[in-house]
């Protein structure tokens, strides 16, 4: 609910504080006095389109602070809010700031957070709704009347939303089942030779590592295999070292025994026999080690090679090359029990069409009868409204099933007909704006608290009527007012006299400067106001007294 206005420096408001309350709140004054001034402002805060010819003739900007009612969690607002970032505390009011500059270019701030003019616009549109000359949205915007006519209805769009989503589901899998499988058919030729190329190469993961493990130690003992043999002839050759220590070994060991100092020489030596034949056994086995078969180094490297090679080809690591041969081999088996397993997704995705189809259908049955009822009840308001040649109609008609949702295969649009044999068309195209508000009224009416904004503005609803008609508006706008906050710009006695809250707005001039403000008037004021509207400008006892019976029967 709105409960506040500020409005500074817009065209002739220089300053102007309001206060709203709930239900039925009029404002009148004489034509001219800038009641359209004020609808101007209150719409720019809801995001319309931002002149700077609105701003007041010598100053550099205009401004527009909007106070709201905390919207509750789940109102559309607070969901526009919570989706765009905008922190709110518990319990803290809606504050909608809005400030156009007199050189161009204006900011929008929401509980003084920067805010686009999308949103603005769509915050204002779960807000207010205003119905007149300034009428963009709302009951005008067909977008919103297969929701109005669900919510009239009470049709559950419960089931149908969980019977797409199954249905959406099952068909993106049948997508993707068949894009896999046209692709790998495709490459069909291609991954078959791929499949038998690594199976008969039969790569391991780890073998590159090991290959060249085994390749680096034989090429090392092929650097070492001629010194490894010239240092075994050292020590083994008839003449080698080893043969010498023991020749010596044994001559000493033979005059040993003659002479104690050489006991000590023949122990050293035996030593060194002994020491020499350990290197001896240690060479042998190194060279065994180090040994190497050159076709065994040959394949070695050619296994190396082609490993490798192969990686390269397939664009991975030759730790991954096992890997991959089973990814296409997986490929290759999809291809062939592709077919199987799409004709199962098909079939799954015609049952769930199919549940989709009953749920929609069972949903457009409910609209109809719904539909039925919604039309009853608005051709009830329109006589009383002096729209007694009009007719109205729901149209619930099939979608394509490209256009198919969540909340079913239906357009819904209300449709009119203002004159006899006239044919039907969108709301939009009644021509005259005092026409149109009384239809929006009568249909306000009659889906009473069935969704939309929580404020409803009309501006001069009664334009053109008078006498039991407008008093017929003001019935129903204090009607709607039970459910809804109401504001109405009026020159109707009438709808002034059902106000909860009356206000006055005029324009006043100190020869130099005009200015437009708005005063809440008392009981005393608000019956000299309804008697001005009943006489005009020269207010008579006769008015007055008939300002009372109006305040005291309505």
């Amino acid at each position: 609910m709105l409960t506040a206005l500020s409005i500074r420096n817009v065209v002739l408001i220089e300053a102007l504080d309001l206060e709203f309350g709930a239900g039925l709140s009029v404002l009148t004054g004489e034509t001219g006095a800038g009641k359209s001034i004020l609808l101007d402002s209150l719409g720019l805060a809801l995001g319309a389109r931002a002149d700077s010819g609105l701003v007041r003739n010598g100053e550099a900007q205009a401004s527009v602070i909007a106070t709201f009612d905390p919207p509750t969690g789940d109102h559309r607002a607070a969901a526009l809010l919570v989706d765009n970032g905008v922190e709110m505390e518990p319990g803290e009011p809606l504050i909608i700031r809005r400030m156009v500059k007199a050189d161009g270019g204006s900011r929008a701030f929401v509980n003084d957070q920067p805010c686009s003019a999308a949103l603005l616009r769509e915050l204002g549109g779960s807000l207010v709704e205003i119905h007149g000359q300034h009428d963009d949205r709302g009951l005008l915007n067909a977008r919103g009347h297969r929701a109005l006519l669900d919510a009239y209805g009470r049709c559950d769009t419960g089931a149908v939303g969980t019977a797409h989503s199954a249905w959406r589901k099952a068909a993106a899998a049948l997508a993707e089942a068949r894009a896999t499988v046209d692709t790998a058919a495709r490459d069909r030729d291609y991954l078959t030779h791929a499949v038998e190329e690594l199976r008969n190469f039969a790569p391991e993961p780890g073998e590159e590592a090991t290959l060249a493990e085994e390749r680096a130690t034989m090429q090392k003992g092929a650097r070492l295999t001629d010194d490894l043999s010239t240092i075994s002839d050292c020590l083994t050759g008839s003449d080698g070292g080893l043969a010498q220590l023991r020749q010596a070994a044994r001559r000493l060991d033979r005059i040993a025994g003659e002479e104690p100092l050489l006991t000590a020489v023949l122990e050293a030596l035996d030593r060194a026999v002994v020491e020499a034949g350990e290197a001896e056994d240690r060479l042998a086995e190194a060279a065994e080690a180090l040994s190497f078969d050159p076709a065994r180094l040959d394949s070695i490297e050619t296994r190396l090679f082609d490993l490798r090679g192969l990686a390269r080809k397939h664009q991975v690591q030759p730790d991954d090359l096992a890997g991959l041969c089973e990814e296409m081999a997986a490929r290759l088996a999809a291809i062939e029990g592709g077919e199987e397993h799409i004709a199962a997704l098909e079939a799954e995705v015609a049952t769930k069409a199919a549940a989709y189809r009953a749920s929609a259908q069972a949903l457009s049955g409910e609209r109809q009868l719904a539909a039925g009822r919604l039309d009853a009840a608005v051709a009830g308001e329109l006589a009383p409204l002096k729209l007694d040649a009009a007719r109205f109609r729901t149209v619930v008609a099939p979608l394509d099933e490209g256009q198919w949702t969540a909340q079913g295969m239906d357009r819904v649009e209300f449709e009119i007909s203002t004159n006899p044999g006239a044919p039907f068309a969108p709301l939009t195209k009644i021509a005259s704006g005092g026409e149109l508000s009384r239809f929006i009224l009568a249909l306000k009416v009659a889906l009473a608290e069935q969704g939309g904004a929580d404020t409803l503005i009309f501006d001069e609803i009664d334009r053109g009527v008078g006498g039991a008609v407008a008093s017929a508006i003001g019935e129903r706008l204090a009607r709607l007012a039970h459910s809804n906050q109401i504001l109405v710009v009026t020159h109707s006695p009438q709808v002034a006299a059902r106000g909860a809250d009356h206000m006055l707005i005029a324009k006043s001039s100190d020869g130099t400067v005009t200015r437009t403000g708005v005063h809440a008037l008392d009981d005393q004021e608000r019956r000299e106001e309804i008697a001005r509207m009943l006489s005009g400008a020269e207010i008579t006892a006769e008015a007055r007294a008939q300002a009372d019976r109006l305040l005291e029967t309505l």
